[in-house]
């Protein structure tokens, strides 16, 4: 069966993605559960694809609610303090067998390559080892955590080494002191840990969740370290993975993705799609305003030609988009122009147009027209100008909506009259500036 047209646009357009992917490191966390979901198969098959395109991966297993079952079958009692496990000698054997099940169990299922499956003829090298050097958490509010420790260093050398070597790195939440001693640690902490001595370029934390969401309980699909520090959350599981999240960026990682290990693709979806599956965090935003370049000539173009064949703007040529490109204020979102607008000052110095006010249809609706005229109205401000007027014929109640007044030909500058277009018969508004 032929791939339908979606098909064949959707893998057209990660051609960027794919590129810009390659020769990257990516730590992956995969969450408590992650193992048990209905999809994890199909997350080996992501991780598997993501292997072969060229990323370098680093996997971090969690083993917390895998480890409360065990000692609950068991009949062991442990001691939480603060949310964090006290490990005696034990606990601490609980801990390493499910530790070392885990592992086997992804190092079996990154083996497989059977022909009639996404795996045919993958040959996945998986790499494990004494890469986290640990230390004691030690007594903190008169209770001594034992075998419960913390992240001392993370041989970034030798992970490096492996991913070279085209390997997948697996990292278990162990850690060994250079005594010999093996301490239990904290999954997030050692992802976390990892993606920074690594230099990583995304960690991506996959747990049950879809990602961070707001106060109305709707996802969040990007925000800054600082709005997400700002977020409350009464479940302690989602404060656990945006303070992950925000540790790794304060500490150097560029991007944090949050997204679920049981949606199928998530993974996939997140990285080779604009919009992505989960929430992403980042030190900057993820979509900025910038002055236009010579570069972005080709992405303003793909904005305005299609409101330039339905008559709601006017035609410019590639050439003159050139000579006016300083004109121009874009919104980037990842890598590519999704709005732009355009302002020009006039002869008379006291007044500037107002042009080629346009959103990418795919971000339509959440107020980019209206940020970027209130950016432009800011420059017009900050040059002296007084009153901003546009030429429009089919989006009158939009800039009314936003200030605008009708008014007539003769409000406008004298050259800007001459150059008046009476077939298009464009209405004329004006707005003054405070």
């Amino acid at each position: 069966m032929a791939p339908s047209g979606d098909h064949i646009d959707w893998f057209r357009h990660t051609g960027p993605y794919i590129r810009a992917h390659r020769g990257r490191t990516f730590v992956i966390y995969l969450g408590n559960g992650a193992l048990d979901s209905v999809q994890f198969s199909n997350v080996i098959h992501d991780l598997a694809l993501l292997h072969l395109l060229g990323v370098r991966l680093v996997l971090v297993h969690a083993t917390r609610s895998e480890v409360e079952q065990a000692l609950e079958a068991l009949g062991i009692t442990s001691q939480l303090h603060e949310g964090i496990r006290v490990t005696n000698a034990e606990v601490l054997g609980v801990v390493r067998d499910v530790a070392a099940t885990q592992r086997l169990q992804l190092e079996s299922q990154l083996s497989q390559g059977l022909p009639d499956s996404p795996m045919r003829g993958a040959r996945l090298r998986v790499v494990s080892g004494n890469y986290v050097t640990a230390r004691p958490v030690g007594v903190v509010g008169g209770v001594d955590f034992l075998f419960t420790g913390a992240v001392r260093r993370l041989d970034a050398v030798g992970m490096a080494g492996a991913l070279d070597n085209q390997a997948i790195v697996l990292l278990s939440p162990l850690g060994f002191s250079p005594t010999g001693e093996v301490f239990n640690l904290s999954s997030d902490e050692v992802a976390t840990a990892a993606a920074v001595a690594l230099g990583a370029d995304k960690l991506i934390i996959m747990d049950s969740a879809e990602g961070l969401c707001d106060a109305d309980g709707s996802l969040l699909r990007q925000c800054t370290v600082a709005a997400a520090r700002e977020l409350n959350f009464t479940d302690p599981q989602q404060a656990t993975r945006r303070d992950a999240a925000c540790r790794a960026c304060e500490q150097g990682v560029n991007r944090v993705h949050l997204l679920s290990y049981e949606r199928n693709g998530a993974l996939i979806d997140e990285l080779f799609t604009h919009d992505g599956a989960g929430t992403l965090v980042s030190q900057a935003p993820f979509e900025q305003h910038r002055p236009a370049t010579i570069d972005d000539i080709a992405g303003v173009l793909e904005l305005v030609q299609p409101l330039e064949d339905s008559g709601v703007l006017v035609r410019r040529s590639r050439e003159r988009l050139e000579q006016e490109i300083n004109n121009f204020t874009v919104l980037e979102r990842d890598g590519r122009v999704v709005a732009c607008a355009a302002l020009y000052p006039s002869d008379c110095l006291t007044m500037a147009e107002v042009a080629c006010i346009a959103t990418h249809p795919d971000y339509r609706g959440g107020g980019r027209g209206t940020h970027l005229l209130a950016l432009l109205a800011e420059q017009a401000a900050q040059m002296a100008i007084q009153s901003l007027f546009v030429l429009t014929t089919q989006t009158t109640h939009w800039f009314l909506e936003q200030g605008f007044e009708v008014s007539t030909l003769e409000d406008l500058p004298k050259s800007r009259q001459q150059l008046y277009n009476l077939q298009r018969n464009s209405k004329v508004l004006i707005r003054q500036l405070d």
